[in-house]
């Protein structure tokens, strides 16, 4: 096992264990490797020094990995999992299902789900209210 420091392209600093270098860059290239915080794909190594363990024990007050490292990572977990509660994920459909409540054709309710960049784009054009997340759907976390 092998501990990589990574960092994404917003910039958000963490660590993940691969089961060889090898594994870390082929789960790369196949964009498998996928920022904690926001769920980028423009992930890479960061500078680091190699960590050596002399039998010690883990100090106390080490917090879990799982563990949020910053205020701002404990909002967008509590933002996540609200938004979970209360929406339905509707995946790869939000553009057309958006425009049909938008348009009465469907009840209204909160939906989160996927769209692509000019999916996006035009339902804004066209002034259906839509706001992008900043994370993915779990199934492309890490």
């Amino acid at each position: 096992m092998i501990q990589y420091s990574l960092k994404c392209a917003q910039d958000h600093h963490f660590d993940s264990w691969f089961q060889s270098a090898s594994a870390f860059d082929k789960l790369h290239a196949a964009g498998m490797v996928t920022c904690a915080v926001c769920g980028s794909s423009e992930v890479e190594k960061e500078l680091m020094a190699p960590r050596v363990n002399a039998g010690a024990e883990k100090p106390a007050d080490t917090a879990p990995l799982s563990a949020p490292a910053s205020p701002a990572e404990q909002a967008l977990r509590e933002l996540r999992a609200e938004i979970e509660k209360t929406s339905d994920y509707v995946g790869r459909d939000f553009a057309r299902e958006a425009r049909a409540m938008h348009e009465g054709d469907q009840p209204k309710r909160a939906i989160w789900g996927e769209a692509r960049g000019d999916e996006a784009r035009k339902l804004v054009e066209d002034g259906i209210p839509v706001a992008p997340l900043p994370f993915r759907p779990s199934r492309k976390s890490n």
